[in-house]
This record gives C-alpha cells, sequence and structure tokens, in this order.
C-alpha cells in the first residue's frame, strides 16, 4: 500500500519537479560512469596542409595529460599528429583530447556533433548534463523559484515544450555564433576577429540546463515583472530587473569574446526563445505532435481520427462551462498589457481551466 501511494504522490508531480529531479539523477548516475576521451579538431602546423597528408604515414599518439580536476581525475590532454618521413618523425599537428564521463560524451552538443551531423538527440540531451555541483545548483534554484510561476501559466505541457523548445533555441545560438566564426575565420585569416561571433574549437561541448532556466527567467519576467526577489539571498530586485540585467551581462560577454562566452550565447538563445513563447503560447501546442500515436494529445488524436467518445467529451466540457477560446485570448491580451496580478478572479480562473485543458 506504501508503495502504491509513493507512485501515486510521484504522478502528482509537476513538470518542474521532474525536470529537477531528472537533472539531479543524471548527474549522479553520470559521475559513476568511467572516463571516456572526446576528441576536438585538429590545429595543424604552420604551411602543412592536410589534404596532402592522406596516404602518407601519419600516427596519433596517446594523450599526454594537461589539466587535472579534484582527485586528479584527468579533464584535458594532448595528442601529437606525427609524419613519419626519410627525415625522420615531424610533429604536423596537435589534437586536443577532452576526458568525459559517458552520458556526458554522447548526449552533451557541440556544432560538429549537434548541429553539422545532425544527431539531433543532442539538442534535447545537453540539458540533463551539468559540468559540476555548483553549475548543477544554480540551474536548479531558478528552476526551483521561478517554473512552477510559468507552469501554473502555461499548463503541464506546453511548459515542458516551453523548456525544452528554450534549451533547443540556446543550442542553436550558440551554433549559428560559432559557424560564424568560422565562416569569419575561412574568409579573413586566423587573425580575424568579429565582435559577437565565436571562435572557439567546432567540437567544443555545451551542456547545462541554463538556456531553458534563462528562457523560464524571461517568462517570468513577463507574468509578474514586479515581483521582488532576493539575489544571493540578501539583495532585493524586482524580477524583470534581475532577468534583463543577466541577458545584459550574456549579450555583454558574447561581444568582447570573455569567459564562458559560448554558455552565454546558449543563455542568449534560450532567453530569445522564452521572451518570444510565453508572448505567443499557441506555437507550443504543435511541439510533441512529432511523435504522432505514441503521444495520445497529438494531433492524432484530434479532428477527423479522434474517437466519438473524445468528441463528445469535448463537447459535453463546452457545455459544462469551459472557457471559450475568445475568453482566454482575452485574459491573455490584459496580461501582456497589465500583468498577472491585475486579473480578477474569475479571469484567474479562466485562466486555470484553459491551461488544465491545453496542458
Amino acid at each position: 500500500a506504501y508503495g502504491a501511494g509513493g507512485l501515486r504522490g510521484m504522478r502528482m508531480w509537476s513538470v518542474n519537479t521532474w525536470l529537477i529531479v531528472i537533472c539531479a539523477i543524471v548527474f549522479v548516475i553520470d559521475g559513476l560512469t568511467p572516463l571516456q576521451t572526446v576528441e576536438m579538431g585538429i590545429e595543424w602546423a604552420e604551411g602543412v596542409n592536410p589534404a596532402q597528408l592522406k596516404g602518407t604515414d601519419v600516427v596519433i599518439t596517446e594523450p599526454a595529460i594537461t589539466l587535472r580536476g579534484r582527485g586528479g581525475q584527468p579533464i584535458q590532454g594532448v595528442r601529437q599528429v606525427i609524419q613519419r618521413t626519410p627525415g625522420g618523425p615531424e610533429v604536423v599537428g596537435e589534437q586536443t583530447v577532452l576526458f568525459q564521463h559517458v552520458l556526458t560524451k554522447y548526449l552533451h552538443f557541440s556544432t560538429q556533433r549537434g548541429f553539422l551531423r545532425i544527431e539531433f538527440w543532442r539538442f534535447i540531451g545537453f540539458q540533463f548534463l551539468h559540468a559540476n555541483l555548483m553549475h548543477l545548483l544554480f540551474n536548479m534554484i531558478g528552476l526551483y523559484f521561478f517554473g512552477p510561476m510559468v507552469e501554473r501559466y502555461l499548463g503541464s505541457k506546453r511548459y515542458l515544450a516551453f523548456y525544452l523548445l528554450c534549451g533547443i533555441f540556446g543550442a542553436l545560438m550558440y551554433s549559428l555564433l560559432n559557424l560564424g566564426g568560422v565562416i569569419a575565420e575561412a574568409v579573413g585569416g586566423s587573425g580575424v576577429r568579429v565582435p559577437g561571433l565565436l571562435f572557439n574549437d567546432a567540437h567544443t561541448p555545451l551542456v547545462g540546463a541554463s538556456a531553458g532556466v534563462f528562457g523560464v527567467l524571461m517568462a517570468g519576467a513577463y507574468l509578474a515583472p514586479r515581483a521582488m526577489v532576493l539575489v544571493f539571498f540578501f539583495l532585493p530586485m524586482q524580477l524583470r530587473t534581475l532577468a534583463y540585467a543577466l541577458v545584459g551581462i550574456a549579450l555583454f560577454t558574447v561581444v568582447v569574446a570573455g569567459r564562458n562566452a559560448g554558455g552565454e550565447a546558449g543563455h542568449l538563445g534560450g532567453a530569445i526563445a522564452g521572451f518570444y513563447f510565453i508572448r505567443h503560447p499557441r506555437h507550443l501546442h504543435g511541439f510533441f505532435d512529432i511523435l504522432g500515436r505514441v503521444d495520445p494529445t497529438s494531433h492524432h488524436y484530434r479532428g477527423k481520427g479522434a474517437p466519438a467518445r473524445g468528441r463528445a467529451v469535448a463537447k459535453g466540457a463546452g457545455a459544462r462551462g469551459a472557457p471559450s477560446r475568445a475568453e482566454v485570448d482575452r485574459v491573455l491580451d490584459k496580461v501582456h498589457s497589465q500583468g498577472l496580478a491585475s486579473l480578477t478572479d474569475r479571469e484567474k480562473r479562466i485562466l486555470r481551466q484553459a491551461s488544465e485543458r491545453d496542458g
């Protein structure tokens, strides 16, 4: 009986709670898996044309550790690319190697693996990985405080679509700025630097829930712009001010190529998506339709192909006073112009019923 009750309790968890739990579980499991190597791009020596090395005697050495973390675990190493010539071995390039746990290796996002190779699962997988415990804690604190408000507004299903889309847009922003850097170097040479573009290796990994969290933060700033939050638990600030200040910091870091510019590019992508989708939540409805009949709430179960009982229930719901689309749109327009706090009890009830119906 206890076990059944526990399972029922877990089914009652919100999507936001599940996101936090899954991120924590992935972090723990990943940390228990062995380290594996992940190859970055090769930096060729000056004057070396890699195309001319094909068919020659070239070997790549085992990585020499250049960076270790706590406990002496390897983080990064370097492999030498050596060409054997009649005059003796010659170093023609170097390849950086990262040491990653198994889940991070196969789920992290990078421009090369996620965008160019179209390993589409990485657009979702990287959102549940974290570099270290502090990275995890900061992101989960953001979800814990701001996620419930956004989920109540959107409903469970649309909130999940919202969160994942913000993460996907973070990956896309990261890749587009990275590809821009690659093109700029190809056209102008290795010394060219264009503010706002990313000139890191296209294999550089992107991990973390930060893009989704930034989207949630922007949504919170829209729904409750004047809500007071305590930054670092002692500095009072309006939620709207906090959100736009963090976006400003991210933009500045990307423009000046500061520390973790790639991660901040992901934050910008998530923030832009959050800004847009919280104002146009109707665009979230089709996110899971790609699953087809695996997902009973997809378009495959609506309209012509829907069971008769489903259509009767929908009709009955309208008869029992479910809010019309016009009513919901009117309430959403009021939230947009006056904020969530301006709603009457009846309008809040309309919004809650719409979220339950569409979520």
